[in-house]
């Protein structure tokens, strides 16, 4: 199986708020609120030998997680990491309402003179399998701020595609992830929205793109997947008066049987997910943007949402339109 290489967006984080985006042979340093070209990668070598990590098996919302360590040394007791996998695990149930597959191996790759949660890769085995480098000095506060793990576990909830289709399965990951930690309490609703807001623009189509399934650039392929999944979600909340949203069609579809230990066609998953729902936003959506470089206003839809982003801090005005579309989005329907 090929590997979903993610770290949300194939990062190598370099400090807390700082991090490099690998795309072909190209970097980025992406700060707060920037992007900017970096000249050299950053090479993760794990260590051959080091303090032994006890090994785990948890179970969440009915899957069974498999927690090993190679070798090397964490200056945190493998306790934290075990507790750090089991909260990225509840955040994904909570969004699905279940553990998406029955079974998962997670191999914890300790990293020489490194801290911070570092990268990560999913390959859709049976049973699936994710490989995550952390720095040997990573801290307590790193791991709780972490979204590299939940965005792999994320993973598990949808079909392997083909190539074409990788924007789908980065862009759910990369979407969901935040809502999913929401639910759990993990982060508020401002950075969530923050978030988006920040990271969506880079989404858009740049000239000479021809859609999502033909332009393979790291911001199509992550942002503009994840535009993908908030249109749809508006949409299908629109359409069904807010009975409805994409985290339903998305659930309808593991339900179904699609998660990342199989491989189907995009129109089955869609068609499941539209089903569930009871209007064909996904497909619509998709035959909007898979080969023509639909660019939405997103001042307006922001506008609509009621979310203020001219100011520092994220606000919100409940007396837009589409307000309550936007607190429908971030309710909490683990319990579904």
């Amino acid at each position: 199986m090929k590997p979903r290489a993610s770290a949300a967006l194939g990062l190598v984080f370099l400090a807390a708020a700082t991090f490099v985006v690998h795309e072909g042979n190209r970097g980025w340093i992406r700060t707060s609120n920037s992007l900017q070209p970096v000249s050299s990668r950053v090479n993760a070598t794990p260590l051959s030998s080091g303090t032994t990590l006890a090994s785990a098996a948890i179970t969440v919302g009915g899957g069974k997680i498999n927690i090993e360590f190679a070798p090397g040394h964490l200056q945190l007791p493998s306790a934290v990491v075990i507790e750090w996998v089991t909260a990225a695990a509840r955040a994904v149930t909570a969004y699905y309402g279940r553990f998406p597959v029955n079974e998962a191996n997670v191999l914890i790759v300790p990293v020489e003179h490194r801290g911070g949660i570092l990268s990560g890769t999913s390959w859709g085995t049976r049973p699936v399998s994710t490989t995550i480098y952390v720095g040997e000095l990573v801290d307590n506060g790193q791991f709780k701020t972490d979204w590299i793990m939940t965005h792999e576990m994320v993973h598990y909830a949808f079909p392997s595609m083909p190539e074409e289709h990788h924007w789908i399965e980065e862009g759910i990951a990369t979407y969901v992830e935040p809502l999913a930690r929401f639910e759990t309490g993990e982060i508020g609703v401002a950075k969530v929205w923050g978030d988006l807001i920040e990271g969506l623009q880079f989404g858009l189509p740049a000239p000479g793109d021809q859609g999502l399934d033909h332009t393979h650039t790291w911001g199509r392929t992550y942002w503009g997947g994840a535009m993908f999944c908030l249109l749809a979600d508006v949409t299908i909340r629109r359409q069904t008066k807010d009975r409805y949203g994409l985290r339903d069609a998305l659930r309808a579809i593991v339900n179904a049987g699609g998660n990342m230990e199989v491989s189907w066609p995009l129109g089955r998953a869609l068609e499941i997910g539209d089903h569930a729902v009871g209007v064909p936003v996904l497909t619509d959506i998709y035959e909007e943007m898979k080969a023509t470089p639909l660019k939405p206003d997103l001042p307006q839809l922001w506008r609509k949402l009621g979310i203020e982003t001219d100011r520092q801090l994220i606000t919100f005005d409940d007396t837009e339109p589409w307000a309550s579309t936007r607190r429908a989005i971030t309710a909490d329907q683990s319990d579904r």
